[in-house]
């Protein structure tokens, strides 16, 4: 039932979107979203992927006009990364869109249904935010860091 339920809101999320930009380009500008002037090797350990692989990600979210790189004012050979205006504004919108396509969903579930399902999202969330709070703490003891 989990699986089934991840892969309709995965549908419901390419409904929603006009995204111009690919899963692993949202994936960036919503860490961007979240630690604003992170560092490309920062980034790339977020993404567990390699500094040149996300230098080339945020090539083509700069050239779209979502990613900013500007140079550290404390080291000049640091490029500090940032979500542009018309990053912000994308993920706005798309947020938006995808409200509206849950919404449609929810609509047609009998109120009792929606409240329970709204419960189990909070625990969901409340355990998810737990999570990933203790492996961030892991990470950091070990050295390694993660998304």
């Amino acid at each position: 039932m989990t699986s089934t339920a991840a892969e309709l809101l995965e549908v419901l999320w390419g409904r929603a979107s006009t995204a111009p930009a690919s899963a692993s380009q949202l994936r960036v500008l919503l860490i961007l979203e979240h630690h604003e002037g992170i560092n490309l090797r920062t980034l790339a350990d977020s993404l567990a992927s390699t500094p040149p692989s996300t230098s080339r990600l945020c090539d083509r979210l700069q050239a779209a006009g979502f990613v900013e790189r500007v140079v550290s004012a404390a080291d000049r050979r640091e490029v500090r990364l940032h979500l542009s205006g018309r990053g912000r504004a994308f993920l706005a919108d798309l947020r938006i869109r995808r409200e509206q396509t849950l919404r449609a969903v929810l609509a047609q579930m009998p109120a009792a249904k929606r409240v329970a399902l709204l419960q189990g999202l909070e625990a969901f969330c409340d355990a998810a935010a737990a999570q990933i709070h203790d492996d961030s703490d892991d990470s950091a003891a070990s050295g390694t860091r993660t998304a």
